[in-house]
């Protein structure tokens, strides 16, 4: 019997539920004070960039079809990997909590039954579409994404199209370049978790290039709606920009849907990463687990401001898939049967304090690229002396 594949309209949707993201929409609030041009071209610039390199750590995973961590052993080796599951696991249990607290704030506002409950309601399902499953989505995601399709596009229309003029924004600090290093954040922090659906796929390649686009159209878009709100009408909670603007229920299903079909993903990948860290682990019940645990962490602990938070994946992982691209696309090596490659580790660990060294500066493309750049070269130079002592 044939194994069920995705197929690429299937895919697209995936990551379509990904990028209607309440988090992208506040995010983009970030971006208001640098003007309507300005704002544009950094989330322009800052998305082309990730989801270029969100499309290479597709490609990887979709052509050896293995999941996101399975592909790290190709360069850190079998327990060189395991850091990475764990810090990739770590990071999904903070997403999904930082989701769910955003959707139940979100819809609380909308109708204020209390955010606990909201919380609950968003966690069961999310729960739902974990059992369901990837592979069974099917039809269901397709009316959910129909659905916020239409939602979102209201949205748009109550913020670019309504009684709104706008708004002198407070000028917050933020640089150009600092506006495109967060809009980079959002598709890097999907890199250590788009592998985990491309390899699913009838078409891996062209599956992730489907992602990569749709994703960073729609993450776009999100960031736009985000920024134009506090702009147009100088209020950064979209929640209330829905209150004010009579969507009620509308506006509640946007909030509700939006954050389940963003972090079903999130805590499917949370599972699928944890089966790399054992074999005994059942991915489907850790999701399940990540998600209580996510819900139980919104409920208690306030998480307004995730700026600090998304530069810290980005210390991570931007260094780790420089080295992962460095070695799978041009030096084509493959050390998944070592136990652990320690000139890739010790890249890593360079490419980690150099990112944390760039945050420092103030770069007009931010400071991934320029760290993924010099962490690759690195990588490629070490390559190339390694092989040769080797001959």
């Amino acid at each position: 019997m044939s194994e069920k594949r995705t197929s690429l309209f299937e895919n697209g949707l995936i990551w379509f539920g990904a990028g209607v993201s309440i988090a992208e929409i506040l995010t983009g609030t970030y971006l208001a004070s640098l003007g309507m041009k300005k704002g544009l071209a950094a989330i322009l610039l800052g998305h082309l960039i990730g989801c270029v390199l969100l499309f290479l750590a597709g490609v990887i995973g979709g052509k050896v079809r293995k999941s996101a961590m399975e592909t790290v052993k190709i360069s850190f080796g079998q327990k060189g990997s395991l850091l990475f599951a764990l810090l990739n696991v770590i990071q999904l249990v903070g997403w999904t909590a930082i989701m769910i607290y955003d959707g139940a704030l979100a819809a609380n506002q909308a109708v204020g039954v209390g955010n606990w409950v909201w919380c609950l309601v968003i966690g069961g399902l999310i729960i739902l579409w974990l059992v369901i499953g990837i592979t069974n989505l099917g039809k269901l995601n397709t009316v959910a994404m129909a659905a916020l399709f239409i939602l979102t596009l209201i949205l748009c229309k109550v913020i670019f199209f309504g009684d709104y003029h706008a708004a002198s924004v407070a000028a917050d600090g933020l640089t150009f370049g600092a506006a495109v290093e967060l809009a980079v954040a959002m598709p890097l922090s999907w890199l250590p978790l788009i592998s985990d659906y491309t390899r699913e796929a009838k078409e891996p390649v062209k599956a992730t290039a489907v992602s990569a686009v749709v994703y960073g159209v729609i993450s776009c878009w999100m960031y736009l709606i985000g920024m134009g709100a506090a702009i147009y009408t100088g209020e950064s909670d979209i929640a209330q920009i829905m209150v004010k603007a009579g969507l009620g229920i509308v506006g509640l299903l946007i909030i509700i849907f939006s954050t389940v079909t963003t972090t079903f993903l999130d805590a499917y990948s949370a599972g699928i990463s944890s089966e790399t860290l054992s074999h005994k682990l059942n991915g489907k019940y850790i999701a399940i687990g990540v998600t209580i645990v996510g819900a139980l962490a919104a409920i208690v602990y306030p998480m307004d401001n995730i700026t600090d938070f998304l530069y810290l994946i980005g210390s991570v992982f931007a260094p780790m898939i420089a080295i992962q691209i460095g070695d799978f696309f041009l030096l084509k090596e493959d050390h998944s049967e070592k136990e652990i490659q320690i000139s890739n580790m010790i890249l890593w660990v360079i490419g980690f304090v150099l990112y944390r060294m760039l945050m420092k500066v103030d770069l007009p493309v931010g400071n991934t690229l320029p760290d993924m750049v010099i962490t690759m070269v690195l990588c490629l130079i070490w390559g190339k002396v390694a092989g040769k002592k080797n001959k």
